[in-house]
């Protein structure tokens, strides 16, 4: 049986426009840390990334 292959996020253009909602989150701060600093060195906003996350969280999750 072949071995499942561990899904990548992969930035691409910006994919979303329109009308938006503000949320609130709590996220630990080594995680704000964290998304800062590929926010950097990517060049997109903190906010971009987390709808990127987001969005391959739902596009990859699975319920059990």
């Amino acid at each position: 049986m072949p071995e499942k292959e561990i899904p990548k996020l992969i930035i691409p253009p910006k994919k979303y426009k329109g009308e938006t909602t503000v949320i609130s989150v709590r996220m630990p701060k080594d995680m704000i840390a964290d998304l800062d600093k590929v926010a950097e060195s990517t060049g997109r906003t903190r906010n971009e990334l987390m709808l990127m996350c987001m969005e391959f969280a739902l596009n990859n999750l699975e319920i059990e």
